[in-house]
């Protein structure tokens, strides 16, 4: 295992900004590694959004530098039988529950060991039923983070859980496809990325979308083309098909929330 650490933890969560979770987290990490540096990659997924929090993990990770470790935590299964877990590849770590939320990031990176956490002497005592976020997964990501070996936490393990992702699929002479989430503005965060629609944006004219009850005819390269009130399709940040509203929210306007399917069409 190549993995060597570079004193980066990132946090993604569901815990929101209300409560004390993620402090009383980042308390724990600094009690063990007091040169940890923590990166707060969003605390504002969804409650037990799973779907969304790996998005947001998959989103992210590339960005950071190679041996940082990502702790991430959306965890409806707590307390359950669920596993906490470890992933490990040569570039980064990935600590949390065994409930497909790393799965897309153990999927996309090279050479990956998971390990089941067992080994309770880098635990805190006792251990809640509610809060392994605070109790298992913030002091061993710390303690990987002073260099313990991915080996001491447990064995390996190779059957952990995958997440469906929903995918894109080809319909007459267009796509459905499937919003997966909406972000802080509205915006509906599609499965479609520029891959899946190929030379078709090129001709950006020939598309159209139905979504619910609305047809949405424009495709726009920037915010500032779009009109406002109007919906329209765009290609995001994170190389994914969005529809948007001008400093308005598309998920209000057009009454969609996550999951909602839609149906791209090439004339």
């Amino acid at each position: 295992m190549a993995f060597v650490p570079n004193s980066i933890i990132t946090l993604t969560t569901d815990f929101g900004q209300d409560d004390p979770f993620a402090g009383i987290m980042k308390g724990v990490i600094l009690s063990v590694n007091p040169n940890a540096r923590i990166v707060d990659i969003t605390h504002g997924v969804p409650a037990h959004d799973i779907l969304a929090g790996a998005m947001a993990l998959q989103s992210s990770c590339s960005y950071f530098p190679k041996g940082t470790i990502h702790l991430a935590v959306v965890d409806p299964g707590v307390g359950s039988s669920r596993r906490p877990v470890l992933a490990v590849s040569d570039h980064h770590a990935f600590v949390g529950p065994d409930n497909g939320l790393l799965s897309p990031l153990i999927q996309s990176q090279k050479g990956v060991q998971v390990f089941h956490l067992t080994e309770e002497v880098f635990f805190l005592k006792p251990v809640s039923q509610t809060f392994h976020g605070r109790d298992i997964f913030a002091p061993v990501a710390a303690w990987l983070s002073r260099g313990k070996d991915p080996e001491s936490f447990g064995k390996p393990i190779e059957d952990w859980i995958w997440l469906h992702w929903p995918g894109p699929h080809r319909s007459g002479k267009g796509l459905k496809g499937t919003v997966l989430r909406i972000d802080h503005f509205g915006n509906l965060i599609t499965n479609i990325s520029l891959h899946d629609l190929s030379s078709r944006w090129a001709t950006r004219d020939a598309i159209e979308i139905q979504i619910g009850e609305h047809t949405i005819h424009r495709v726009c390269t920037s915010y500032a083309e779009a009109k406002g009130g109007e919906p329209f399709a765009i290609m995001g940040s994170a190389g994914l098909l969005e529809i948007s509203v001008k400093q308005a929210s598309a998920a209000a306007l057009l009454s969609v929330g996550p999951l909602e399917e839609f149906e791209i069409r090439f004339s």
